[in-house]
């Protein structure tokens, strides 16, 4: 049994696979309507979601499966003082394969180790998304046609961004890529990061604190919103808040093929009128994350393709 907790519990060649499947679920959705007739999708969401939630009982009911689950803390026994791991176990009888998201860096960790089924991370803390950084990557495969040899800009809060931090682990695997990091001093990767990540892997980068100079050189600009949750105090939020907002004006510096993703949601790092720009592919990204995870929850279920 496999679990996703991490973007690298998966080899080059299982990602390869998983990301083939989900554009053969892109292409042909309707071949899979019904490879998870019978199966269950828990999903433990322990802190409040959207799109990764919807998005995951979005991709079971369009495998043909059911969903149940519970989208706070409050809504759960958790609020009785139940642990993690008892949790798991007993939804381990109800389910078939469950995602967790947890405002703890560990916990879906914790609940694999006591775990009857696959468990999925949906967002642990400011630790790893690894569903959104697959994502990314379908996105970028799908409309780039390949991961290699690109430079790509990651701007925003880099210090408390899981996706960001995701996304770096994830595409130091592959050959010829280039990072730039667009922050404020204060929102910089984290040193565990350079280190272990960038440095250990000769990953070449740069750091900037001006959109508008790299802009010409990105093949990806990856745009990230700057946290509340992730601020001890107000008063940095809001000095911070608005620091890299990325306008029409901006667009101009960028390459006719440059794509702008995000993880959403989207508050005002980027005006709305970039929306209608060719580039803007966020909306999209979306979209393919539902694929990704119809493919993540059959290739972890091991069911086979329809024939």
């Amino acid at each position: 049994m496999k679990h996703i907790i991490s973007p690298l519990d998966l080899t080059c060649n299982e990602l390869d696979d998983l990301l083939s499947l989900a554009g053969r679920i892109y292409r042909h959705p309707e071949r899979y309507s019904q490879v998870c007739n019978g199966k269950k999708l828990a999903t433990l969401f322990y802190e409040p979601s959207t799109r990764t939630r919807l998005s995951f009982e979005s991709a079971m009911m369009n495998l043909g499966g059911n969903v149940l689950g519970f989208s706070s803390a409050d809504s759960s026994s958790v609020a009785k003082g139940e642990s993690i791991a008892d949790t798991i176990r007993v939804i381990s009888y109800y389910a078939d394969i469950c995602a967790m998201r947890h405002p703890k860096e560990g916990a879906p960790l914790v609940a694999s180790q006591f775990s009857g089924i696959p468990v999925i991370n949906a967002g642990d803390g400011g630790h790893n998304h690894p569903t959104q950084t697959l994502t990314d990557l379908l996105t970028i495969k799908e409309l780039k046609g390949d991961l290699n040899n690109l430079t790509i800009g990651v701007c925003g809060d880099l210090k408390f961004g899981r996706t960001v931090h995701s996304l770096i682990n994830a595409m130091v695997r592959y050959s010829g890529i280039r990072f730039i990091m667009i922050s404020p001093d204060e929102l910089k990767i984290p040193e565990y990061l350079r280190n272990e990540t960038l440095d250990a892997n000769n990953i070449p980068y740069t750091e900037t604190n001006v959109l508008e100079d790299v802009l010409p050189e990105l093949d990806v600009l990856y745009m990230t919103r700057v946290q509340r949750e992730r601020f001890f105090n107000e008063e940095d939020y809001i000095r911070l808040k608005d620091s890299f907002i990325l306008d029409n004006n901006k667009m101009t510096y960028a390459n006719k093929d440059m794509l702008i993703l995000h993880p959403l949601p989207r508050v005002n790092e980027i005006a709305t009128e970039v929306d209608s720009d060719p580039r803007a592919v966020y909306f999209k990204q979306a979209h393919y994350g539902v694929f990704l995870r119809m493919a993540l929850i059959m290739t972890l279920l091991e069911l086979p393709e329809p024939e």
